[in-house]
C-alpha cells in the first residue's frame, strides 16, 4: 500500500493529516509571490510543513483507506501502522522520500528533518494557474539641457502685438461669457423657487392606493460539516443506521454517495465549524471512535 498517495488525496480537502505514532503533514495557505531571482509571479498555494508532536490518531487517514480499498477500519489502522515502521528503520539507514510530498531524515540529534516538494500546489483554487515570468524594467539616465537666454532668438515686435491683442481678446470674451452665466444662474435660481413653492402647497390624493405585499423571506442556513457515522454499499443498510441514530437522538441523515459508490450517513450536520469538532470529539468518546469529520455543501 502506497500511503503516500492517500496523504496527497486528503491534503486537497483538508488543512491536517496526521499519521499515528508518526507526525502530521500541516498546510498553510500563502498569497502569491514574486520570485525576484527569475522575475517569475507565483499563484497563491498551500505551503507543506510537518509536524511531529501530531501523532494522535484522530481516524481521518484510516477511515478514508478503508473507503477506498473497502477493507474494515481495524485493517486500515494496521497498514498504516506497517507502513510507518517501514519508514522509521528506512530512517535509521537514510533519508525517504515520499511521492509529491518530501524527504525525511534524522538529524545528529535522532530528529526527523522535513523537506517538502514544491512541484505540488495543494489549494484547489490555483488548479490551472501557472507560474508568469516577465523580464526585468531596465531604466536610463536622460541628461535635460537646460535652455539659455542667449540661445533665445528675438521675437518680432509685430508677433509681440498680436499676441498682447489674442489675450486682451480673450479676456474680454471669458468676462462676457461670466457675466451671461452669471444671469443665467439668476433666472434658473428663480424658477426653482417658484417650482418649490407650488410643490409644497400641492396636495396629492391616490383613489384606489394599493394593497401592502407581506413577503416573508427566509433564508437558508447551509451546514457544510458533517461528523460522519459510516459508509455502506447497499442503501437498505445506510437506512437502517439512519433509524438506529435517530433512536439515539441524533439527527441523522444521507449526505449522498462518495466517489467508490458508497452511501455515507452523518450523525449530524453543523453550520459552524467549532461546533462540529466538539460533537466529533463527544462522539468519538461516547459512542464511536470511528466518527470522522467531512467538509462538504450538499444542495
Amino acid at each position: 500500500m502506497n500511503l503516500a498517495n492517500y496523504i496527497n488525496d486528503l491534503l486537497y480537502r483538508y488543512d491536517c493529516v496526521i499519521i499515528p505514532d508518526f507526525g502530521g503533514f500541516v498546510t498553510n495557505r500563502i498569497g502569491a509571490t514574486f520570485n525576484t531571482s527569475n522575475q517569475t509571479f507565483n499563484a497563491p498555494a498551500k505551503q507543506l510543513t510537518f509536524n511531529n508532536h501530531l501523532k494522535h490518531n484522530d481516524g481521518l487517514l484510516a477511515n478514508y483507506i478503508a473507503s477506498a480499498e473497502q477493507i474494515s477500519f481495524e485493517k486500515a489502522a494496521a497498514a498504516i501502522s506497517l507502513s510507518v515502521i517501514n519508514w522509521q528503520n528506512k530512517l535509521q539507514r537514510g533519508s525517504i522520500e515520499l511521492n509529491n510530498l518530501g524527504t525525511f531524515s534524522l538529524n545528529e540529534e535522532q530528529k526527523i528533518v522535513f523537506t517538502p516538494t514544491t512541484e505540488v500546489n495543494y489549494l484547489t483554487s490555483s488548479f490551472g494557474l501557472s507560474s508568469v515570468a516577465t523580464s526585468a524594467v531596465k531604466r536610463h539616465n536622460t541628461t535635460v539641457k537646460p535652455l539659455h537666454e542667449n540661445n533665445q532668438k528675438a521675437l518680432p515686435s509685430f508677433i509681440k502685438y498680436a499676441a498682447t491683442a489674442a489675450i486682451l481678446l480673450t479676456l474680454g470674451i471669458a468676462g462676457y461669457n461670466g457675466y451671461q452665466q452669471n444671469k443665467q444662474k439668476e433666472t434658473f435660481a428663480k424658477q426653482e423657487k417658484i417650482l418649490e413653492k407650488k410643490l409644497q402647497s400641492a396636495t396629492f390624493v391616490i383613489q384606489n392606493p394599493l394593497p401592502t405585499l407581506q413577503l416573508n423571506v427566509s433564508k437558508k442556513i447551509t451546514k457544510p460539516f458533517h461528523v460522519v457515522a459510516g459508509a455502506f454499499q447497499y442503501p437498505e443498510n445506510a437506512a437502517k443506521k439512519i433509524q438506529q441514530l435517530k433512536k439515539q437522538g441524533f439527527n441523522a441523515k444521507i449526505i449522498g454517495v462518495n466517489k467508490w459508490g458508497l452511501t455515507q450517513v452523518c450523525f449530524d450536520s453543523f453550520a459552524e465549524k467549532n461546533d462540529a469538532i466538539n460533537s466529533l470529539n463527544k462522539i468519538k468518546r461516547t459512542v464511536s471512535e470511528d466518527a470522522w469529520l467531512l467538509v462538504k455543501n450538499i444542495k
